[in-house]
């Protein structure tokens, strides 16, 4: 098989820099989740009770996800 030329030049990320873009992807999601209840809590408010609570719900499960892969990506190091 035969080499690429720009597979020998690729590099590699540090952990610091890998940490940083996780955090700026990271961070869309929870605002995403955060979104997603603030909709919930508009329904709650303009529609039916129920329906904004789903939204809040849905909005943090989302959230708990999202928390549960930092932690098992990124544990704390004593």
């Amino acid at each position: 098989m035969k080499k690429l030329k720009g597979d020998s030049m690729k590099k590699r990320l540090t952990e610091a820099q890998e940490f940083d873009i996780m955090k700026l992807v990271l961070d869309k999601f929870l605002w995403l989740g955060f979104a997603i209840m603030g909709f919930g809590l508009y329904n709650m408010f303009t529609k039916e009770l129920q329906d904004g609570l789903v939204w809040l719900v849905v909005g943090a499960v989302l959230l708990v996800i999202f928390v549960v892969i930092i932690v098992r990506e990124y544990e704390v190091i004593k």
